[in-house]
């Protein structure tokens, strides 16, 4: 998203993780059903305290259910239903004039639902034909959206968010790219070649016969968001890219037979290029070679063999991954900010990050590249040229990585400081999920006040393939992955903060023996030993372990064999019980033990031995000093072993039911009592002790509570069958007891026998539980069978949290997770800071009468940037307008960054060509080395949009295959003046088309029509009746034969056509005649019913009409763009200097931006007192009321 985070589902969670530091940030629970589909919200509007930054995420699963979150809160919006299906695809709208809360969403089979995703309002739904598998948007008009269905395509042109389209749109089919005809021909001979690209017409109304049907292959759609009317479509082996002017393949990307396929694209926008994932994992980018070959010189002799098609040349692939059964790419995003990193997940629950870095090549590269043309560093940085090139500057976004590659090679050469870079791609980042389930899980030792310094929560996973997973709880980051057995991990009990035993057993052989693996790890090395040694080949199978209260022993339970007795310091055997030993069913070690008694004597000892050396020989009786001498030997061994052997019990079940309990001291094992079967009971599973209290659980789901103190004992039925685990949770006097059962898990208090909360399968969750344990006194954490490891309270009901609260390890740049006062202060913060001699990013010093905490954030925030964007920041040559387009990356605002881009090109060409009536070839020459990117469209240089409509209709003709294509080439040719091609198309047409005669007379009219001034009004006159009798396409045409370009705009935009008027405006007028077209375009869009004023903005940007931009941010509250716009203006000097009474209201504006922005809001006092001061006469009555105290102008 615009927002720098990645969504993904996961089941039926959804999962937040930060980009740059790859952390979960948050998971999202409130589905019931797999989720499919996620959206982040756009940022294409502006953004102040009423419409703050806020992280905004739809997600939608198969059930078709549609859920809006506030993701930094982890709270539901409102969820959206319609019907039962999977959500097959959905969008937000990006025109976010008008509303920014409308989400599209297709519910299958052929529905399209436009939903208010702020309230669940539905506001309209239009069925189709056939079945809706996806649609696009076009990035250049918000009226136009495509669908791909099973059939073909659909092009709906009528799109609103206000109606639901009132025609069923026009429809296209394809014939799948296989079985077009172009591919049985690629036998022929090397003459073939042209035939076959004037072949390749792949889109038609008529609908294609059966067996050329295969279109379930097109695995997507999508506009180019490069440039206007193109689009592509993605095949396992092919991407077609397709002018949807004619109607036409222009471009073709197949892979090699031996090649991987793709799976996905991401078009970019900022260049021309495509993110490709392949099924091995592998991204590629491909940039589009520039056809410098294709001369846009009018009525030349054109190239004989021009270029054929757009090609799109491998520039930078990534490492694959290694894919099995189970291991497979799902889905790659791209960064839609900076368009410069990828993220990539796997089905094993990897997210891998990938950034694509630049790197200068040095000249002599060039004869050995490739036969792809070399690319070259951009000419420009954030907007401003770069001149003679400085060192290298970061890498920020695709288009500051590499140049348009649509000049020249010559023009290229000329300019000095162009270097050649090459691409890579760097694995940035790395989150790995957990393997498939089962899973076996135990906390590590619980927090007390004596391991407070070194204490860490650690989880440690036991997985199906051998391997122990450690996770860091509060991060929930992969700590470790020890792999140390050969088969499924069975139990894991640790033995202290930073060691663990765990087992595992094979599958059982055909006289039903394993083989056991027991081993003792130590965390910190990863170390690994055979607790057991050789034994465990050919045994019954270990069906459980268990560790003492004071980790000195391990007790080993096996399936037909008597349980063995281990010394865990020493990993020496103390007792394998007797073949005619009862089998455990359960076992429990005591919390009591003699530890306290022991330290007392080892202390008495110490005290008498001190007594000795003290007191004279004669005092001390015989008797005593042997006792002495004893108690000095015993003392030196225990300070060898370093350990007292202290003595403890446990307690197990036999299959009878009888309870028996053994004591272990030293290195003796003693059977101390049996106590008689409970009638009430079946066969006991499980046993759970803490303090006084005793609980057993049975395979019938019974819980009986024996308190050993008062010498009772209760019997609680739950129905809820086989008992599989109980344990007492953590901490001094809390007797809170956690049961799991087959369908879910419970929590007890014990000391009131009472429950407290319950989770069953089936019922409240769809999952079910494969192991439980506590992780602190009052939270519990479960391993389900849908791969994931869940933290709850007591309630144990799923619950987000939020994102503020969370103790990142490392500190994630989201300036969204602050409060819309804080976030917006941070962003003035960083674009100006008036009041300084030179720019800080420290806060903390800044009179900013916020409460300590949001200034300890703001300054967290700051110092979680880059390097290399604190070095920009604080470059004191870094201008104004760079840094607004900095800020606006780095917060994501897809406004500002059109606004900031657009408004710093304009800006710094026009203070160029200011002084520079004298060198206007300079000036040209830097125009044409550094235009404004053509995905900007209508918005760019004239010349270098003529430049680029030459370019497509030059490949429109090569690509020419039937009459109605040479027709609408001819056409074009014609408005865009290019008469002697256009004749010569026209010529072609054959004597048996009906269009024959029609076509030479016209031929002829082209040719003779520029003779006298009779037959112009004749032709003016035959132009408007057409148009008044519907013809409006031909009329347009005839009145530019004559040159009547600007009358010609003048109907399309009466009729409507605003698109087309202003295209015609830049391709055949003058400047100042194009302005008037464009500026009655801009009053259309800011007009009520099309209410499109932020286009319109850019427009007057392209222009060069500042004033009316500003007065025009100003009437639209947009005060803090306001402000800066202004400033930057009067330092490019771009407002006309003998316009005082112009530039006297600009600056009283300047003090109400001031006003507004810095001080009412967000308590920047110093900024706004410059400010004021800068208004002259109307800022005065300001600076007095910004230097009275505090209270006055709060209440005011």
């Amino acid at each position: 998203g615009w927002q720098g985070l990645i969504a993904y589902g996961c089941h039926s969670l959804v999962l937040v993780v930060d980009a740059n530091t790859a952390q979960t940030l948050q998971v999202l629970e409130r589905h019931k059903a797999s989720v499919v589909k996620v959206k982040w919200a756009k940022e294409n509007y502006h953004h102040n305290i009423g419409s703050p930054y806020s992280l905004r995420l739809a997600s939608a699963d198969v059930t078709g259910k549609i859920i809006v979150w506030d993701v930094a809160t982890g709270t539901a919006r409102c969820e959206i239903q319609e019907h039962a299906k999977p959500i097959q695809d959905m969008q937000w709208l990006w025109n976010q004039d008008a509303s920014r809360d409308l989400l599209l969403a297709v519910h299958p089979p052929n529905y399209i639902v436009l939903w208010n995703a702020d309230t669940g309002t539905k506001l309209w739904k239009k069925s189709y034909a056939e079945n809706i598998l996806s649609f696009s948007f076009d990035p250049f008009d918000p009226s136009h959206l495509a669908l791909l269905t099973s059939e073909g395509i659909v092009f709906i042109s009528d799109f609103s968010p206000s109606k639901a389209p009132a025609s069923s749109g026009k429809k296209v089919y394809i014939s799948s790219p296989h079985s077009s005809p172009s591919h049985n021909k690629l036998a022929a001979a090397t003459g073939a070649k042209k035939a076959l690209d004037k072949v390749k017409i792949l889109i038609s109304n008529e609908k294609p016969s059966a067996e050329s049907v295969t279109l379930n292959d097109c695995l997507q759609l999508s506009y180019l968001p490069s440039k206007r009317n193109y689009m592509l479509l993605l095949y396992p082996r092919e991407i077609l890219i397709l002018d949807l002017e004619v109607n036409q393949t222009v471009g073709v990307i197949a892979i090699e037979r031996t090649g991987v396929p793709f799976l996905q694209v991401i078009p970019c926008f900022q260049r021309d290029g495509l993110f490709c994932l392949h099924e091995n994992g592998c991204i590629t980018l491909r940039v589009r070679r520039s056809n410098s070959s294709i001369t846009g010189t009018p009525n030349e002799e054109p190239d004989p063999d021009p270029v054929q098609e757009l090609i799109y040349d491998l520039r930078s692939q990534c490492d694959a991954i290694r894919v099995t059964k189970t291991v497979r790419p799902f889905s790659m995003v791209c960064c839609p900010v900076n368009e410069n990193s990828a993220a990539l997940i796997v089905s094993d629950g990897r997210v891998m990050i990938w950034e694509l870095k630049s790197s200068i090549s040095g000249r002599n590269l060039r004869n050995s590249s490739s036969s792809a043309s070399p690319l070259y560093s951009p000419v420009s940085f954030c907007g401003i040229p770069v001149g003679a090139f400085q060192n290298k500057l970061p890498d920020l976004s695709l288009d500051n990585m590499i140049g348009q590659g649509t000049i020249a090679g010559e023009e290229q050469l000329k300019s000095s400081f162009l270097q050649e870079v090459h691409l890579k791609f760097l694995l940035t980042g790395l989150l790995s999920g957990l393997p498939l389930p089962p899973f076996v899980i135990r906390m590590c030792p619980p927090l007390t006040t004596k391991n407070i310094k070194q204490y860490e929560p650690i989880l440690a996973v036991g997985t199906s393939n051998g391997s122990v997973l450690v996770f860091h709880l509060t991060s929930g980051l992969l700590h470790k992955e020890l792999s140390i057995h050969s088969c499924e991990v069975k139990g894991i009990e640790w033995i202290s903060l930073t060691g663990f035993i765990s087992f595992a057993t094979s599958t059982p052989n055909n006289l039903g023996l394993v083989r056991n693996e027991l081993q003792l790890v130590d965390l910190p090395t990863g170390r690994s030993i055979a607790f057991r040694g050789e034994r465990g080949n050919d045994e019954p199978a270990i069906e459980m372990i268990k560790v003492s209260h004071l980790k000195q022993y391990l007790a080993v339970v096996f399936k037909d064999k008597p349980l063995e007795i281990w010394d865990v310091r020493t990993c020496t055997l103390l007792r394998e019980m007797s073949k005619n030993f009862p089998t455990a069913t359960a076992l429990e070690w005591s919390p009591s033990h003699n530890l306290k008694s022991l330290r007392k004597k080892q202390l008495a000892a110490r005290e008498a031995m001190a007594r000795q050396t003290v007191a004279s020989d004669t005092e001390v009786s015989s008797v005593e000093s042997s006792v002495i001498s004893l108690l000095q030997e015993a003392e030196s061994k225990s300070e060898l072993s370093q350990n007292i052997s202290a003595r403890e019990h446990f307690v197990f079940t036999g299959a009878d039911g009888q309870v028996y309990h053994l004591t272990v001291e030293g290195n003796s094992v003693k059977d101390s009592a049996r106590i008689p079967p409970d009638g009430s009971m079946g066969s006991i599973t499980c046993i759970a002790w803490k303090g006084d209290i005793l609980v057993l659980g049975d395979v019938d789901g019974n819980l009986n509570f024996w308190d050993l103190k008062a010498r009772v004992s209760r019997g609680i039925p739950t129905h809820r069958s086989w008992v599989k685990k109980i344990r007492f949770a953590p901490g001094k006097g809390n007797q809170k007891l956690l049961a799991m059962y087959n369908d879910g898990a419970e929590i007890w208090d014990s000391k009131e026998v009472q429950m407290v909360s319950s989770l069953r399968s089936g019922r409240n969750v769809n999952f079910r539980i494969l192991d439980v344990d506590w992780c602190t006194s009052d939270k519990v954490v479960l391993a389900s069978d849908d791969g994931c490891i869940r933290v709850l309270d007591l309630s144990m009901k799923p619950s987000c949290f939020r994102m503020d609260e969370q103790d990142l390890i490392e500190p994630a740049w989201c300036p969204y997770l602050l409060v819309p006062r804080a976030s917006l202060a941070l962003k003035a913060f960083l674009l100006h800071q008036p009041w300084n001699e030179k720019y800080s990013l420290d806060i903390i010093n800044i009179d900013y009468p916020e409460n300590e905490n949001i200034k300890n954030l703001l300054q967290e925030q700051l110092n979680s940037l880059s390097n290399d964007i604190k070095k920009l920041l604080l470059d004191p040559d870094f201008t104004l307008l760079q840094r607004c387009l900095l800020v606006a990356r780095l917060y994501g605002d897809e406004s500002e960054l059109h606004f900031w881009t657009i408004a710093a090109h304009y800006l710094h060409s026009i203070s160029q060509e200011k002084p520079a009536k004298p060198r206007d070839t300079a000036i040209l020459q830097e125009q044409l080395v550094n235009p404004l990117d053509i995905c900007y469209d209508i918005l760019c240089e004239n010349y270098y949009f003529q430049k680029f409509q030459l370019e497509r209709v030059n490949l429109q003709e090569v690509k020419r295959s039937t009459y109605d294509h040479t027709r609408k080439c001819a056409d074009q040719l014609l408005l865009l003046g290019q008469t002697d091609r256009a004749v010569q198309l026209l010529l072609e047409t054959s004597s048996e088309n009906a269009h024959y005669y029609c076509d030479s007379l016209k031929a002829c009219l082209v040719t003779t029509v520029t003779s006298s001034g009779p037959s112009q009004s004749t032709i003016k006159l035959v132009a408007t009746n057409m148009i008044a009798n519907g013809k409006l396409a031909e009329g347009v045409q005839l009145l530019c034969l004559i040159d009547k370009a600007a009358d010609a705009c003048r109907y399309l935009q009466t009729y409507g056509e605003w698109n087309r008027a202003a295209w015609l405006a830049k391709v055949r007028l003058s400047s100042e005649e194009c302005a008037d077209v464009l500026k009655r375009w801009v009053d259309h869009l800011c007009s009520p019913q099309v209410n499109q004023k932020s286009k319109a903005i850019l427009v007057l940007l392209s222009l060069g009409c500042f004033t009316k931009v500003a007065e025009m941010l100003h009437s639209m509250r947009y005060f803090d763009r306001a402000a800066l716009f202004v400033e930057a203006c009067l330092k490019y000097g771009a407002f006309e200097r003998n316009d005082d009474t112009n530039i006297l209201s600009l600056k009283s504006w300047f003090c109400m931006c001031a006003n507004t922005q810095s001080l009412k809001l967000l308590g920047f006092k110093q900024g706004a007192i410059l400010f004021a001061s800068k208004a002259g006469e109307a800022g005065k009555e300001l600076l007095i009321e910004l230097k009275q105290p505090k209270e006055e102008v709060t209440q005011e």
